[in-house]
């Protein structure tokens, strides 16, 4: 079994959030993060719930596919930021679709959006689906310490999705990756107030020794950038071999949009046309999982993906878990 494109749809919250403005109360500056991360603004949250951006980028899908939410029969959503412990964010996306069909949620950070590919090839496969939105959905202020420099500049929200149907020429190729590292990229969990917790004392309080953390991201950000960079480039190279094909074949690159430090680095290793490597973070910073739809979307409704094209995916991020897609577009 293979899948197919048919529509793809985006969402980005209202509020952009320039370097000069978080210069106002961080000690940096535009020049700062524009020369280390390439980064000039991002869309922040302010009154947009993601229940409604991930509604709207998949209505904007479902328009560019010709169909209604009852053509859909099942639904995949990456987040690691969602609007909601439980029920999953996907399920929230059904009932603003006003669909009852299979909806879950698939946390795979960064990687999220090719993983939920996967798996809705698993479903095709199977014949348990013949059309699915994919949709990536993240609100990544809400987990940042904004008083940290070298993290909340980085990070923006938002949402995109692709209807995919069963059928045609994709994936060439597929693969999914994780190099177990807890601590590179992490945020913690709920601590909650558990009596029987004893990490914690009997006021709810840390207690000595313990390891629960507050619940906002942190990075070591020579790890996670030396991964990016090695990770883009044995995916990349591993896609084409398992394909059969030349590097040189390939008309699109999307990689996760982390930082432009890593996209240029494993560009000139890898020895591609820089001009084939799609960039979208300058404007809204890194949105997690939802940065490949994101790509995916602003270059098909640009005119830039021709038929027949072949475009690269590689999604890499917190576990340290890593996605590639090699598909066909149609």
């Amino acid at each position: 079994m293979a899948f197919h494109i048919t529509g793809t749809g985006s969402a980005l919250p209202q509020r952009s959030v320039t370097n000069d403005e978080l210069s106002s109360f961080l000690d940096t500056s535009d020049e700062w993060i524009a020369a280390r991360t390439g980064i000039r603004e991002r869309r922040i949250c302010t009154t947009e719930t993601l229940d409604e951006l991930a509604i709207a980028a998949c209505r904007r899908a479902l328009d560019a596919a010709g169909i209604t939410a009852a053509d859909i029969d099942l639904i995949v959503c990456s987040t690691t930021s969602g609007d909601h412990l439980m029920p999953a964010e996907a399920c929230a996306i059904a009932e603003g679709l006003g669909v009852d069909c299979p909806a879950f949620d698939v946390s795979a950070a960064c990687a999220g959006f090719v993983f939920a590919l996967d798996i809705a090839d698993g479903f095709f496969v199977r014949g348990r689906s013949q059309r699915a939105l994919i949709v990536s959905a993240e609100k990544m202020s809400r987990i940042l310490d904004w008083s940290d420099r070298a993290t909340c500049v980085l990070f923006g929200d938002g949402a995109a999705a692709c209807v995919v149907e069963a059928g045609g020429e994709s994936p060439l190729a597929i693969n999914l990756a994780c190099k177990p590292n807890l601590t590179a990229l992490a945020v913690p969990g709920v601590t909650g107030n558990s009596p029987f917790d004893e990490t914690r004392d009997g006021n709810g309080a840390r207690s000595a020794g313990a390891t629960a953390q507050a619940c906002s991201l942190t990075m070591k950000g020579q790890q996670v950038f030396k991964f990016g960079v090695t990770t883009i480039c044995d995916a990349v190279n591993g896609l084409c071999e398992q394909a059969g094909i030349e590097v040189s074949a390939i008309d699109h690159f999307i990689f996760h949009q982390a930082n432009e430090r890593i996209l240029a680095a494993a560009s000139a290793r890898l020895g591609l046309d820089d001009t084939k490597v799609a960039r979208t973070l300058a404007h809204t910073g890194n949105i997690s999982s939802a940065c490949i739809p994101y790509t995916i979307d602003t270059l098909a409704r640009n005119g830039e993906l021709k038929q027949g094209e072949l475009i690269a995916l590689v999604g890499f991020g917190a576990g340290l878990d890593t996605g590639s897609c090699l598909m066909r577009w149609s």
